[in-house]
């Protein structure tokens, strides 16, 4: 179980590192279909593992000052506010149920992402280079609320989320918003994991190895992130996503007709 969890560990320390997010994604179904690992157990150990993977991944982006710090942090405010709702409506619904709505919204993002470049800078962005705050405000707080209570509700970083509003709907450039997105998710899931600690004990040898491999395979990967092209960055993404998507209806298939 300790090996399954660090070879787990360096795929999503990986993810994370290179694409500012996205560990989540594999993380829950993986604790939950390979470790074995109860869906409450399963949802605090990923946030747990994210969020301190996601704090080592932005260390090269600081340097290489990949982030728009007031938008991270008013993103992440709207979400923690929203994260205790989602994991208060998660106790609510049945393991099946909250594992289809994670695929569901893995392709949901896998194809926006695959959509053609929008225009970057759209919505924040002035001539003058500085932020337009009467167009950005509403939009950063709006995504952060939505993705916030999905954080609480999936047990997920919501890093698949939030590169997608943050480049979409925000208009930040891949490069920033990769990085940005990891502060938002660190921000996330700290108060999704907080939300949920008191559900399930927390395997501390699986999370440890997780976390180790993890944080290695974040920072070597973060590195060579910042040099690669982006756009390659994002049918990755989209890529990862559609494939543990099928995986997740797969098992949740299987778990309905067997019951």
């Amino acid at each position: 179980m300790i090996a399954a969890a660090i070879g787990l560990g360096l795929v999503i320390g990986a993810l994370v590192g290179l694409l500012g997010g996205g560990g989540s994604i594999l993380a829950v179904p993986a604790l939950v279909y390979v470790v074995g690992q109860p869906l409450p157990q399963a949802v605090a150990t990923s946030l747990l593992v994210v969020g301190i993977t996601a704090v080592v991944a932005l260390l090269p982006r600081l340097r290489a000052r990949q982030i728009a710090w007031r938008i991270a942090l008013l993103f992440g405010a709207a979400g923690a506010a929203t994260a205790f709702t989602g994991a208060a409506v998660n106790r609510l619904l049945p393991e099946d149920a909250v594992m289809a709505l994670f695929a569901v919204l893995m392709v949901a993002a896998g194809l926006r992402m695959l959509q053609d470049k929008p225009i970057t800078g759209a919505a924040c962005a002035t001539d003058q280079g500085t932020v337009n705050w009467r167009r950005c405000l509403p939009r950063t707080l709006a995504g952060g609320l939505v993705v916030g209570f999905l954080t609480g509700l999936l047990g997920v970083g919501g890093g698949f989320l939030i590169i997608p509003v943050l480049v979409i709907v925000l208009g930040l450039p891949m490069t920033t918003a990769i990085g940005t997105s990891l502060v938002i998710v660190a921000v996330n899931s700290a108060a999704g994991f907080a939300a949920h600690a008191s559900d399930a004990v927390i395997d501390v040898p699986v999370a440890a190895g997780f976390t180790g491999a993890a944080v290695v395979a974040a920072l070597i990967a973060a590195r060579l992130g910042a040099r690669l092209d982006t756009g390659r960055l994002k049918r990755w993404f989209a890529g990862l996503v559609f494939a543990v998507a099928s995986l997740v209806v797969v098992q949740v298939g299987v778990s309905v007709a067997s019951s």
